[in-house]
């Protein structure tokens, strides 16, 4: 089988590569013309040139592929150019999927986000559960909402396409880093010394990876799974940090209206004023408003997604992040 990764230089798509490899498939990676490689390196890979926004590029990447992965996405909490989020993750995810229904591709797994799957109050989310655009905020929530919307239409046109939904991912490979590795990343810097009381869940990224392939292999087409596995607070995450760390984690609880202002002020002083990324995402804080705890047991059940213990990952993602030079501090 040759499968086509988009989002292969990214991440998820970093470990979904390997991972692949490893089990013997032939693996085609869509790249921007500027895009960094450095996950890529030394991979018995095929690099194409194409982007999202051009279908002729699309259409030529999937030639000769059985499958296709499609975990390319815009995942930033801010940007000075909205539009581009959209045109990536919508107009990229409806390109790269009708040129997939075009070329008869065997197979799609297209890679969503928890941000679509609603989370009732006092309860935990499940794929029955469906995220309002009213109710997400910043544009790429919004938009992998909007695509995943695509996703499926597409499935209703006859492409078997599985969507998976990762929840927070911890591992290696996380080059951006993504604002899941920024959480890790400030911690060992010491840029952590409080906390907001919420929610999320945790997984191994290379659960993430594998239930991708199982997704492939097992998953039902137009169907939801979420890749998810442990419910922590944002203060028992950092505290698992502390543990394979040595490091004290915070244990300063800071009010969630606090947390919003200072954003609020960081995007008006960084973003507008100082035309630099803002270090804490408007976006990002208002989301931790909400306990965003969930019900895996339908990948589990149905796909045989890992749940590997948390603390193989974080150990993997510290040492990853201080090899190469993302730590400031001994």
């Amino acid at each position: 089988m040759k499968a086509l990764v988009t989002g292969g230089t990214g991440f998820i798509g970093a470990n979904l590569v390997r991972l692949l490899l490893d089990e013997g498939l032939s693996v085609r990676v869509l790249v921007r013309p500027e895009s960094q490689r450095t996950n890529l390196d030394g991979l018995d890979v095929e690099c194409v040139l194409g982007d999202l926004r051009d279908p002729h590029s699309l259409t030529r990447a999937l030639q000769g592929c059985n499958a296709l992965f499609h975990a390319a996405a815009s995942y930033v909490f801010w940007t000075r150019n909205p539009s581009a989020v959209y045109e990536t993750n919508v107009g990229g995810t409806r390109n790269i999927l009708s040129a997939a229904l075009e070329a008869g591709i065997e197979k799609v797994v297209y890679t969503s986000t928890e941000s679509t799957i609603g989370v009732p109050a006092g309860a935990l989310g499940s794929e029955e559960h469906v995220s309002s655009v009213d109710s997400l905020y910043g544009d790429y929530k919004k938009s992998k909402l909007l695509a995943e919307r695509v996703a499926l239409e597409m499935a209703g046109r006859g492409l078997p396409v599985t969507i998976v939904n990762p929840t927070m991912p911890i591992g290696a490979w996380d080059i951006k880093p993504t604002p899941t590795g920024q959480v890790v990343v400030d911690f060992l810097n010491g840029r952590m010394p409080a906390y907001v009381n919420t929610g999320l869940n945790v997984i191994d990224v290379a659960d993430v990876a594998r239930g991708h392939l199982l997704a492939l292999e097992r998953g039902r087409e137009g169907e939801r799974y979420i890749l998810g596995h442990q419910n922590l607070t944002l203060r028992e995450l950092l505290g698992g940090l502390g543990a394979v760390t040595g490091r004290r984690a915070a244990n300063v609880r800071i009010p969630l209206g606090l947390a919003v202002a200072a954003g609020a002020v960081d995007e008006l002083v960084r973003g507008k004023m100082l035309k630099r990324h803002p270090r804490i995402a408007l976006a990002a804080v208002r989301t931790a408003r909400k306990i965003r705890h969930f019900d895996c047991s339908k990948a589990v059940k149905e796909l045989g997604l890992p749940q590997s213990p948390l603390e193989g990952a974080l150990t993997r993602a510290v040492a990853w992040f201080r090899e190469r030079g993302y730590v400031r501090m001994t």
